[in-house]
């Protein structure tokens, strides 16, 4: 699978911005697509994910600011950030399940993530 995400850049507290994220390589039907970010010094958090029938789940700390969406038919999945905190400083990563569970939550991502795309929220 190759995984590609966009949209990153700097934005001042309070700020939008909107995540892209194109998977290839393995076909997405049934397959639950996700959300990850990096802060510095820290591990990877899985964030937010969208199951293939449009079920999604977004973890407390981005509840309510971001939104997790896709489009099953450009095999491409969003993450539409509003609201955004200093905190929410990362690299933002996207993946797919390996199993096809139906959860908005990814049980098995897969092993390549891609080079993600930094978000940095700064004034």
């Amino acid at each position: 699978v190759q995984l590609q995400a966009s949209g990153g850049g700097l934005v001042q507290p309070g700020g939008s911005l909107t995540l892209s994220c194109v998977a290839s390589g393995i076909s997405l039907s049934g397959r639950t697509m996700g959300w990850y970010r990096q802060a510095p010094g820290k591990e990877r958090e899985f964030i937010a994910g969208v199951s293939s029938g449009g079920l999604t789940d977004h973890v407390d700390s981005v509840e309510g600011r971001f939104t997790i969406s896709r489009h099953n038919a450009k095999d491409t999945t969003y993450l539409q950030m509003n609201s955004l905190k200093p905190e929410d400083t990362a690299v933002y990563y996207c993946n797919v399940d390996q199993l096809r569970t139906g959860r908005p939550r990814i049980t098995r991502p897969y092993k390549s993530w891609g080079q993600g795309t930094l978000v940095t929220v700064s004034s």
